[in-house]
């Protein structure tokens, strides 16, 4: 059996390697300025072919998580790498600092969604899929499935074909994801977290709906909806983790 997807189906065998590796970046057992290990290490410690690797890499470098410097490895990012905007770990420490960026997400990929869902083509639908199908993977194997999650974010960037919008959530990254930055989930029973992230994946669902049907205004309202559920998912998630309501 495969060390990463299990039964996993075949096509999201590079987005289990990127939610794999994404943990141990967000984990600190991958720290800024550390090599990631060859391509022979990857494809011998999780079982899958030297292809799987550079796609998950690939997938990585467009989340802002790591670069490729030819000739020498790919390295983690630090602070301040890669872009010239960039918000920094200690800029998503607190609640306040998770709501702060969750309001410059709703406006960004509100338009995002909606421009996603007149220009995207049959490939951009399909790479969305895949990463809800590996959402959905993660979740059920009790993970917090913030590496699929980024990237279906940042596969609604992409279909804009507007690079602009690609880049400024591969700045953003996978920490701009709620759940990457707060605690709240690791604290809950299974089937609970089970529930909660299959609820944030069913908005996913009904933001690809809108894009598959090129239903703009649907686009955007279902990209608002769920920007705007996480906002509040997180408020709440806080206030019990304070001992609040």
């Amino acid at each position: 059996m495969n060390a990463i997807t299990g039964r996993r189906r075949p096509k999201t065998l590079a987005l289990g390697l990127v939610e794999a590796l994404g943990d141990r970046i967000r984990e600190g057992r991958l720290n800024a300025g550390d090599k990631l290990p060859t391509e022979a290490a990857i494809m011998a410690e999780f079982e899958v072919s030297r292809t799987v690797v550079r796609e998950a890499i690939s997938k990585l470098q467009a989340a802002g998580l790591v670069e490729t410097r030819h000739g020498i490895g790919t390295f983690v990012l630090g602070l301040g790498e890669g872009a010239a905007f960039r918000i920094a770990p200690d800029q998503m420490g607190t609640l306040t600092d998770v709501v702060a960026v969750l309001e410059l997400r709703i406006g960004v990929e509100t338009e995002a969604a909606a421009l996603a869902a007149q220009r995207r083509s049959a490939a951009q639908l399909a790479a969305m899929q895949e990463a809800l199908a590996a959402f959905a993977a993660a979740a059920e194997a009790g993970r917090d499935a913030v590496a699929a999650d980024f990237q279906f974010h940042l596969e609604i960037a992409r279909a804009t074909g507007n690079p602009h919008f690609e880049q400024l959530m591969g700045t953003l990254g996978a920490p701009s994801i709620p759940r990457a930055r707060l605690p709240g989930l690791d604290s809950v029973a299974p089937a609970e977290r089970l529930a909660y992230l299959t609820r944030v994946n069913a908005e996913h669902q009904h933001i690809l709906d809108a894009i598959s049907a090129q239903d703009p205004e649907a686009a955007r309202a279902a990209m608002r909806t769920h920007l705007a559920n996480s906002r509040e998912r997180r408020r709440r998630a806080a206030l019990a983790a304070a001992g609040g309501e």
